[in-house]
């Protein structure tokens, strides 16, 4: 398991107050890593830290809104002060404030989406850059969805701006391979948070999703926890630009059920 081994290094985890983030967190630090988690909210980012700790699981609470430079530049540098370094970017925190047909989106929902969902990720992807390239290398891993390989109803700015962090992504890869630095998405499917409870709170939403899923469920946040590990660790030093898709089958099922 020393492959999988994160002693002594650093990471950063966003949007980690809850569902995804949280459960990438936790197997970060549970892995040996010094984690930093951060949302919008220090209160939310607290309460959390606290219940991990209980559990045996240290973490350091730093909260900053994706979507505002400064607050970027504060996460990165409380995180470089107080651990010396970062070795690992968890690029998670997203906001969907529109659902409903997109020709019914505001330019306001897209200026939102697309802030934090692309911009942020780019943001802090651009700030760690040079602190991972000063310890040899690092990694960045975006959470990107399947709604960005294909096209989701209701959910077309999300979709959009999923399909443009796959992209970034790819990006990312090709131009940061020279300095050691591996990056790559993961690409969820259905999963069961609060995120998406505008689904899976909807009885008729919720079995059509189900229908289109052939282990016939959402997964549960800790189910991606294993690919995270993977790409956070040394097990992944030859694997840069990929996207991983944890989707229960979604993309390679045919909806149709007998």
């Amino acid at each position: 398991m020393a492959l999988f081994d994160l002693t002594g290094k650093v990471a950063i985890v966003t949007g980690a107050s809850r569902g995804i983030g949280l459960a990438i967190a936790e197997a970060l630090a549970t892995a040996g890593a010094h984690v930093v988690i951060s949302s919008r909210k220090q209160e939310a980012l607290d309460k959390v830290a606290a219940e991990m700790g209980e559990r045996g699981v240290g973490v350091t609470a730093v909260a900053a809104h994706t979507g505002d430079p400064d607050a970027v530049q504060h996460l990165i540098q409380h995180t470089v002060d107080t651990h010396g370094g970062i070795d690992i970017l968890f690029n998670n925190a997203a906001t969907n404030p529109h659902f409903g047909p997109i020709l019914t989106a505001e330019d306001s929902h897209w200026d939102k989406i697309l802030d934090v969902n692309v911009k942020g990720y780019f943001r802090i992807a651009k700030a760690c850059a040079p602190h991972m390239q000063a310890r040899g290398g690092g990694k960045i891993i975006n959470v990107a969805s399947i709604a960005g390989k294909k096209a989701q109803p209701m959910m077309g700015v999300y979709s959009v701006s999923k399909a443009a962090v796959l992209m970034l992504t790819e990006v990312l890869a090709a131009e940061l391979a020279p300095a050691n630095i591996q990056v790559n998405a993961i690409a969820p499917g259905f999963v069961k948070t609060k995120f998406s409870a505008a689904l899976w709170g909807n009885e008729q939403i919720n079995t059509a999703v189900l229908r289109t899923i052939p282990q016939n469920r959402m997964a549960d946040p800790s189910e991606l926890t294993g690919i995270a590990l993977y790409l956070a660790s040394s097990a992944s030093s030859f694997t840069t630009g990929a996207t991983f898709l944890i989707d229960g089958g979604q993309m390679v099922g045919s909806g149709i059920s007998f």
